[in-house]
């Protein structure tokens, strides 16, 4: 099963989108423990909204385009990670570790884990 963990984090909060060394040398063993484990498919860290950022959004036939930065950065995506696991729990499992590195960062963070709807090939 595949699941995307997709983290989201407050621009406006000190270290959110500038993380110190420590906390990129513990998120590279993280992923480096990840990739080892054959969970990790791909992921990837953004930048903050106001850097080469877009938002295009369709409401009732009408498309809208907006350059960043974002007037709302409290809940922003700020970076996801596409894992094959064994269930949810293994997912949620492999969550709760990452967002422990957030934690002792003193840095806030939501993560959302989704399940990717993996369609059949057509015959």
């Amino acid at each position: 099963m595949r699941y995307m963990l997709m983290h989201k984090l407050d621009e406006d909060q000190p270290g959110a989108f500038d993380p110190s060394p420590e906390f990129i040398e513990r998120m590279g063993a993280f992923v480096g423990e990840a990739a080892k484990a054959g969970v990790l498919l791909a992921g990837e860290g953004l930048e903050k909204s106001s850097k080469e950022s877009g938002r295009i959004t369709a409401e009732k036939g009408k498309t809208t385009i907006t350059d960043g930065p974002f007037t709302e950065t409290k809940e922003l995506i700020a970076g996801f990670a596409l894992m094959e696991v064994r269930s949810k729990d293994e997912a949620m499992e492999w969550a709760k570790r990452f967002v422990d590195l957030f934690i002792a960062a003193g840095v806030d963070v939501e993560v959302d884990v989704r399940k990717v709807n993996e369609f059949s090939e057509p015959a």
